[in-house]
């Protein structure tokens, strides 16, 4: 089978090298062709420190790669696929299976990124939504991984999962693509609130309250906007926000001990120097949970923190006097 990753971030790069492990022709595109040579040239991705990346990896910067490409992985920053997505469609076939890896929401539409695929491709192929537990440095040193391969189709679902697992990269399949984009996406804000509780000096159990409410609350929005509620409580869901909250490999994580610190939210993200991608779900959560006539309070504070200034201090103090509640009534997730 021939394989395209596009996007060679340090998730694009370690996809690629869970493809050459099994025997596809596997080629991984770069916006940047100078980056595309010199990681030809090194065989090695600067953000996969230690890391070879094999001969039988075809590295490029020409879109022509994706000429007969049996699958397509659109691994570029959420803010990025749109522009991605344009690039790729006049290659793309019918037979063509097109898997998404971004985790994000698209600022202003909303969109989960298969919808802006969808949108942009003329809905020339299916897409599969592949997501789960998975820092790419891990991926890359072969530690075992578990990730879900979502689509409402079960045959494109399968097709991933046959594509992408081996002894060391576990794939289940999920019809519930929606959960699965959504719980990616939304998680990332309350690895960054996470990181803003270790910045203010708060310990294990602040961060057990933090990730056990707000994922009520992810599963809330998340069942309002059609996704199952067993998929939160699974590895695109629960699984995924433990290892995004509790890691520093989190770009989200480590953003929000910067912030919680007191560095100002611009110069947080500045100084980790990738896309904090939690940043910008906030406000696509707040106005989807604003739009739905859902209650998110730990997603509405971190959107507040993060766009309007207000003191983290302040919002804990909020959050911790909030009207009295009763769990079994209050959580739906479980």
């Amino acid at each position: 089978m021939k394989a395209v990753v596009l996007g060679s971030g340090g998730w694009g790069t370690a996809l690629s090298l869970v493809l050459c492990d099994n025997g596809h022709e596997t080629w991984l595109w770069s916006h940047n062709p100078a980056k595309a040579a010199e990681m030809a040239e090194t065989r090695r991705n600067p953000l996969l420190k230690g890391v070879g990346l094999p001969d039988s990896l075809h590295i490029t910067g020409d879109l022509s790669c994706l000429e007969g490409a049996d699958m397509v992985v659109c691994a570029s920053p959420s803010f990025a696929v749109r522009e991605t997505g344009k690039k790729m469609a006049p290659w793309l076939r019918p037979e063509t299976i097109l898997v998404t890896v971004s985790k994000g929401i698209e600022r202003d539409t909303n969109l989960r990124m298969s919808q802006v695929l969808q949108e942009v491709t003329g809905n020339i192929c299916k897409v599969v939504a592949l997501s789960g537990p998975s820092h790419a440095e891990e991926v890359g040193i072969r530690m075992p991984t578990g990730c879900v391969s979502a689509c409402p189709d079960r045959a494109a679902a399968r097709f991933v999962q046959d594509a992408f697992m081996n002894d060391y990269f576990r794939v289940y399949t999920s019809y519930d693509i929606i959960g699965v984009e959504l719980a990616a996406a939304l998680k990332n804000v309350v690895a960054l609130s996470c990181g803003i509780c270790t910045g203010l000096g708060f310990q294990d159990n602040t961060k057990a309250l933090l990730m056990t409410r707000a994922m009520a609350e992810l599963t809330r929005l998340g069942e309002q906007l059609g996704g199952t509620r067993r998929t939160f409580g699974g590895l695109a869901g629960m699984g995924d926000l433990i290892v995004t909250c509790t890691s520093l490999h989190s770009r989200n994580n480590r953003a929000g001990i910067l912030i919680g610190q007191g560095k100002t939210v611009r110069k947080a993200m500045e100084e980790v120097g990738a896309v904090v991608e939690g940043y910008y779900a906030a406000e696509s959560i707040h106005q989807l949970a604003e739009r739905e006539g859902v209650e998110m309070p730990i997603c509405r504070c971190a959107y507040e923190v993060l766009y309007h200034g207000k003191q983290v201090r302040d919002v804990v103090t909020e959050l911790m006097t909030r009207a009295k509640k009763d769990e079994l009534l209050e959580t739906t997730w479980m």
